[in-house]
């Protein structure tokens, strides 16, 4: 692989579409810079504009025919079950809430000559910076981005090395970009669908614009963006509703962003939630517009090192995967932090109205791939919001556990979104239809406690995976003398009969009893640790003895569903069956026969094209980390970022999905340092090409701390861990 600098992301020109531009991000506030001289377009988000309020959406047949559909599964009629499954349990509507974009901020330079060289345009990822630098006849212009944590606002700064050199407008805008990429003189429709989605745009103050819009649906999130334009030398004034600058010698513009999510309650009235919207993202300008541009540059960057600092990896002669770590920990920094949301499927930043897969919280695997690195990479703050959704999430899935199935604790199907819906998402059979979501993310909590040993967390949030397991244990039906989830699938896959008819919907997945497995193992330990009044041990014990093990089947894999079914896509990219291997730890060297069998699972699917989704390709790194298969890692790894990943090194599904990045960061690590079943392993899965390198602030379960670990041909040379 070529060298790069690790630390930086780096163009010699503009953006020419959405996937080369470049990401910033506080948490909650997002930008994509494209980098254009003359009309430089910053794509904006803001994690909590959403289509729509919560919906009640429980299908009220669902328990009624549930003893049916299981009577179906049960006698083998698959087909008829699986008809009746769309019928009854999806949800009404079909279709949860969807994530949208805030906007576009638009600052179009007024320049007579058009002709620049000496372009670049890179992302410090050491310091959270983008910035353009170009040249226009002797003068040389620079612009530098910020989206700061603690200003609450995105920042850009324009300078020149010639005084007087910067003339351009301010807009800020909801709706598509311009029609013409070119400068702003010569284009034939200005500005055409370009504040499309917009209710009110005005000043409130000198230079200060503000626009609101209604994002839409029943009790729909209003969403207000404010942009401010200060000036040194030239002039300045505002028409109509853009900022007019001529001949001035730098700029800053402040953009920021609330709604209505976060800033009013269901009793205020549309007019107020308006006007409490506008106020706090005009206060959140106020509250920084005093402060010089080195003021609140520093304070950007002392707050972003003081996480990304934590974590510090060299490797000789691949500086290609270091720069994809660094980047992937950017990321999570950047797409959640304390009070944002948690990272969705494209952590904040998103362009269309109507994203792909809604561009919500898919939680069959991809949220919880999402924060694989958090803890491990010392960025276990940035995992919170994944525990305020959480909440949510229980309150919802306690009515839908009982409306649909009659079950006491909570359930989640596949998706959520930002009020907590529980339903089903979608009529997809393939997908829809599991209801072991809320169980896999409240594992994250237990995760969390291991690696920090907080029991304060862990008695706060304890709750949540109780009610997730109970409801398991209520769900479970009675097969002989094992207890299965009926009706369930195993994600997104499909297998085929021996009579040829294909199915999906079945009993006792394979990754069903994984999960079960970890859940109830989990509560139990938990309840060791803070104990209970309302103890769930004794029957978590007793659950756990009619759960089937995993099975070996006729190719040497492990089985991912009950019977030994051959499968539709043998390359499928979910390999739910090996949650046992990781994130569990199920599958390790003290399983020997399994242990050879999930290398034969993915050995099976790769054979077949698996892989092939960037985030399913970042799975396998995982696995065969823990595998101790580091040169199988490492291939996997180069073909993420060489062949999976877009230019400006988001992950490909295709489309972009930010799961495919942290899952990368998640798996060098594992192949570095490992520290499940009480052991802590170095070097577990070190690829023979990386022969030389160090690590510095790793998290280990445990509560310890990696301080440094330095390799020189594949042996240790330097270990501490506090």
């Amino acid at each position: 692989m070529k060298k790069v600098d690790i630390g930086k992301i780096e163009f010699d020109n503009p953006a020419g579409n959405w996937n080369e531009a470049l990401p910033i991000g506080n948490g909650r506030l997002g930008g994509m810079v494209f980098g254009n001289v003359h009309t430089e377009r910053i794509q904006l988000n803001e994690d909590s504009v959403w289509y729509g309020g919560f919906k009640d959406r429980t299908n009220p047949s669902a328990l009624e025919k549930l003893p049916e559909i299981r009577k179906l599964i049960f006698e083998g009629r698959i087909s008829e079950a699986e008809d009746l499954c769309a019928l009854a349990l999806s949800g009404l509507p079909e279709e949860q809430s969807h994530y949208e974009i805030l906007g576009n901020l638009f600052i179009e330079f007024d320049q007579d000559n058009y002709k620049f060289t000496n372009y670049r345009r890179e992302l410090d990822i050491q310091k959270a910076v983008a910035s353009v630098e170009y040249t226009i006849e002797d003068v040389n212009f620079k612009r530098e981005v910020i989206a700061s944590y603690p200003g609450k606002c995105l920042i850009v700064r324009l300078s020149a090395d010639k005084k007087g050199a910067l003339s351009f407008r301010v807009n800020i805008g909801r709706g598509y970009a311009p029609w013409e990429n070119v400068p702003f003189k010569e284009q034939v429709v200005r500005k055409q669908n370009y504040n499309k989605f917009v209710d009110d745009i005005k000043f409130a103050d000198d230079h200060l614009q503000v626009m609101t819009a209604t994002v839409g649906g029943h009790d729909p999130v209003i969403a207000s963006s404010a942009v401010k334009t200060i000036t040194s030398g030239g002039s300045i004034e505002d028409i109509g509703n853009t900022t007019v600058v001529r001949n001035a010698d730098e700029a800053l513009i402040i953009v920021a962003a609330e709604t209505s999510f976060r800033s009013a309650t269901d009793e205020h009235s549309y007019e107020r939630k308006v006007t409490l919207t506008e106020d706090l993202a005009v206060n959140d300008i106020r509250s920084i517009v005093s402060s010089s541009w080195e003021e609140l540059l520093s304070e950007h960057i002392e707050d972003y090192r003081s996480l990304y600092g934590r974590v510090k990896l060299e490797i000789e002669d691949d500086e290609e995967s270091v720069r994809f770590f660094n980047f992937g920990r950017y990321l999570m920094i950047a797409s959640s932090r304390p009070g944002s949301l948690p990272a969705n499927l494209q952590g904040i930043w998103n362009e269309d109205y109507f994203p792909m897969w809604g561009s919500r919280f898919t939680i069959n695997i991809n949220t919880e791939m999402n924060y694989w690195p958090a803890n491990v990479t010392n960025l276990s703050e940035c995992e919170e919001p994944l525990f305020d959704l959480l909440e949510k999430v229980r309150e919802h899935g306690k009515e839908t556990a009982k409306r649909m199935y009659g079950c006491n604790g909570f359930v989640a199907h596949h998706n959520t979104d930002i009020w907590g819906d529980t339903a089903p998402q979608d009529v997809c059979i393939s997908s829809s239809y599991w209801v072991l979501g809320g169980a896999w993310l409240s594992l994250h909590i237990w995760e969390h406690y291991l690696f920090g040993q907080d029991k304060g967390f862990l008695k706060k949030y304890y709750p949540i995976m109780r009610d997730a397991a109970v409801f398991v244990m209520d769900y479970l039906c009675e097969d002989g003398d094992d207890l299965v989830m009926c009706p369930t699938l195993s994600p997104e896959n499909t297998y085929i009969l021996p009579n040829g008819e294909k199915g999906v919907i079945c009993k006792g997945a394979t990754m069903d009893n994984e999960i079960i497995r970890e859940l109830l193992n989990a509560c139990i330990e938990a309840e060791k640790i803070i104990g209970t009044d309302d103890s769930i041990s004794d029957r978590a014990k007793e659950t756990l003895e009619r759960i089937p093990g995993l099975k070996i089947g006729k190719y040497g894999t492990i089985m991912e569903w009950n019977e030994d079914y051959e499968e539709a896509e043998p390359g499928h990219r979910h390999i739910s069956q090996l949650f046992a291997l990781y994130p569990a730890a199920q599958i390790n060297k003290n399983t020997p026969e399994l242990y050879e069998a999930a290398k034969k699972t993915i050995e099976r699917r790769l054979s077949f094209g698996g892989g092939h989704s960037g985030w399913s390709r970042a799975w396998i790194i995982n696995m065969y980390a823990r595998l101790g298969m580091g040169n199988e890692a490492l291939d996997n790894l180069h073909t993420l970022i060489e062949k999976q990943t877009l230019p400006n090194l988001f992950d490909n599904h295709p489309p972009f999905q930010i799961d495919g990045n942290f899952g990368a960061v998640s798996g060098i690590a594992e192949m570095l340092i490992q520290s499940h079943n009480g052991e802590v392993i170095t070097l577990p899965a070190l690829p023979d090409k990386w022969k030389k390198g160090r690590v510095e602030g790793l998290k280990l379960r445990g509560g310890k701390t990696l301080k440094l670990l330095t390799w020189e041909n594949g042996k240790v040379k330097e270990c501490v861990i506090d």
